[in-house]
């Protein structure tokens, strides 16, 4: 049995005798790209994790150089693995366990673009948080 290209035309007579199905089922493309949000909000979390843990050692590093001889900046580094990975597969876990036809609906794309903002947000942002954080408990401490 022969399998359906993406680009093929759809027919005719099924577009007029279903329409709801051409445009529930049908592949979805965005710029000849076939459109996924499952694998799309994968990677921006895989690659805001890999920014979020340079950001959360480089500033770690840099509040340890400062002179302080607390060990409270370390402790930043475990909040990468006690809370934040999992924060993350959470996340990721609402996309991955969209159906096939829900992955490719162009009426996600607000969901998408909000939930991206927030991991990017926390990517850059939390690092700086957290380390501060822990520097003002260890200036409050000492």
């Amino acid at each position: 049995m022969a399998k359906a290209r993406l680009d093929a035309p759809v027919d005719a007579a099924l577009h007029n005798a279903r329409p709801h199905a051409v445009h529930v089922w049908a592949p979805r493309k965005q710029g000849g790209i076939l459109l996924d949000w499952r694998k799309r909000i994968s990677d921006h979390i895989a690659y805001a994790l890999l920014v979020y843990t340079g950001l959360q050692i480089f500033v770690t590093i840099a509040a340890l150089r400062e002179g302080s001889a607390s060990v409270l900046p370390g402790l930043a580094l475990v909040v990468l693995v006690g809370a934040i990975i999992p924060a993350c597969r959470m996340m990721e876990r609402r996309w991955t366990r969209l159906s096939d036809a829900e992955a490719g609906d162009p009426a996600r794309a607000g969901a998408f673009y909000k939930d991206r903002a927030m991991v990017w947000a926390a990517a850059v942002g939390l690092p700086f948080i957290v380390t501060g954080g822990f520097r003002l408990v260890a200036m409050m401490m000492g």
